[in-house]
């Protein structure tokens, strides 16, 4: 499994807010603009939560079987590649969300005279922020759970198949 380069999520954020500020604008002069859900930013929190306290249990249990602590519980190398499933698929649907959102807060900044928009412009900015803590979280985990780097084999030793 190949880890995700901030790059790449980078990337799809800005081309995802680059077609959310064009489709709002386009839906906004075609009617209304549907708001942004205020549950928005908090779902993408708890997601972040969740990513960042699998991160850290995982760092923990990784470090105590490193030093040969006594009693230390190991890892489940299937959990560790089920997090990291995690982690990546929800920096990708972050990085897009946050895209969309960023978008969709840059258009109704034009129309903060409006307390409705000024309000789903703040949302759509604590959805951001959100978002980039899912992203920050998601990163953190797949860098808690990568493996050590594959040195040479042994003189003698058949070298494994990949």
């Amino acid at each position: 499994m190949k880890p995700l380069r901030l790059r790449l999520l980078l990337v799809i954020a800005a081309v995802a807010t680059a077609l959310a500020w064009a489709g709002a604008r386009l839906w906004d002069s075609l009617g209304h603009l549907p708001g942004v859900p205020t549950a928005a930013p908090i779902v993408l929190a708890a997601v972040a939560v969740v990513l960042l306290a699998t991160a850290i249990s995982l760092r923990s249990r990784l470090k105590a079987v490193r030093e040969r602590q006594p009693g230390a519980k190991g890892v489940d190398p299937l959990g560790a590649a089920r997090a990291v499933v995690l982690a990546q698929a929800s920096a990708l649907v972050s990085a897009l969300m946050t895209g969309v959102y960023a978008g969709t807060g840059i258009h109704l900044l034009s129309q903060l005279d409006n307390p409705a928009r000024s309000s789903q412009a703040i949302t759509a900015g604590f959805a951001v922020l959100a978002g980039v803590a899912v992203v920050a979280a998601a990163l953190w985990l797949q860098h808690v759970c990568r493996l050590p780097e594959d040195h040479e084999p042994p003189a003698g030793s058949a070298p494994s198949p990949r």
